[in-house]
């Protein structure tokens, strides 16, 4: 038994003090990752500083229209709250995606984020994995690695993560409010992660004892949207590839907007960047959709065994925006 104390949090402010006076003090939200990751020995703890009562579970809107996640919501309340549900239906069908229903009820904002980038190595450690020891080596890179990363891996590292709520958040340009030492700070969520690169062990830009307070949504833009995920068997289980999509067309047809994120399929959320300037002002039809997630693929790096991917991102890339091109997904209430 590795002895631990329990802390509670009564606000932000008290979170931080608490944090910074112990070496080996973790956040604590629902639990949901960090606390079985600390059973099978690959992350520990002196101090747990649970901040589920620190006053960060509101759902707001403010007055320039945009919504305000605490980090301390749980993903069933963001999930069934009327303004999510009506202004960004991505969300709300990703975070219904993304786990059961007891999972949902005690994941928060905050933790569904610091999921940690992982695999089947990284959880078991009877095994190297650069993410638990760095230059240990990445078994997973010459063993499984089916369900791996397609885009943005390293020599180091080509885990996944694992996160739904993640991916539509990158779809909506969501940006996360952090505080921490040095004070408060906003951070775009496609800037909040990072690729392996040599440091595989870091899956956020996130700053020693810095906390996560909110999720800042913009305000909703016209157009349908749709989140979609690709899994081995229908109940609970992560995605082998997902994407967050949203459509806007001109009265002539030609696009006005478009935004693809897809999940599993890198070290962080990716957001398909050179797919959605590929398609600016272009018509939207399959043999367009086609070309620009060819412009997209050209980037991946599959491994042998999930060689596959590639050709499922394409299939389901060109699908969803046909689909919503036709009058699929929902539409946003502005």
């Amino acid at each position: 038994m590795n002895p631990l104390r329990y802390e509670r949090a009564s606000d932000r402010a008290s979170a931080l003090a608490l944090f910074a006076g112990t070496s080996g003090a973790r956040f604590l939200g629902g639990g949901t990752n960090l606390v079985d990751l600390m059973k099978l020995g690959v992350e520990s703890a002196d101090l747990l500083v649970d901040v589920t009562r620190a006053g960060l579970g509101f759902i707001e809107t403010d007055a320039d229209d945009a919504t305000h996640l605490g980090a301390a919501a749980r993903n069933s309340d963001v999930a069934a709250n009327s303004t999510i549900r009506s202004r960004y239906p991505l969300l709300s069908e990703a975070l219904l995606a993304g786990a059961s229903g007891q999972l949902r009820n005690m994941a928060t904002v905050g933790g569904n984020l610091l999921q940690r980038t992982r695999c089947r190595y990284f959880q078991d450690i009877s095994v190297p994995c650069n993410k638990r020891s760095p230059g240990s080596g990445c078994p997973a890179i010459e063993g499984e690695h089916h369900n791996l990363a397609v885009f943005g891996a390293s020599a180091s590292c080509v885990a996944t993560h694992p996160s739904d709520m993640a991916v539509a958040l990158v779809a909506l340009d969501a940006q996360v409010a952090i505080a921490g030492p040095d004070g408060e700070r906003r951070v775009p969520i496609d800037d909040f992660y990072r690729l392996p690169d040599d440091h595989p062990e870091r899956d956020t830009t996130l700053r020693q004892g810095e906390l996560i307070t909110a999720v800042y949504l913009p305000a909703p833009t016209a157009g349908r949207s749709s989140y979609r995920k690709v899994r081995e068997r229908a109940s609970y289980a992560f995605a082998v590839v997902s994407i967050a999509a949203s459509l806007q067309l001109h009265p002539d047809g030609a696009i006005a907007d478009v935004r693809i994120a897809l999940g599993s399929v890198a070290h962080k959320p990716w957001r398909a960047t050179r797919a959605e300037a590929a398609l600016s002002g272009r018509r939207a039809e399959p043999g367009c959709f086609m070309d620009a997630i060819d412009e997209e693929l050209d980037e991946a790096q599959p491994l042998p065994g999930n060689a596959y991917k590639v050709a499922l991102i394409r299939k389901l890339v060109v699908s969803s925006l046909d689909a919503l091109a036709h009058g699929g997904g929902r539409e946003a209430q502005l």
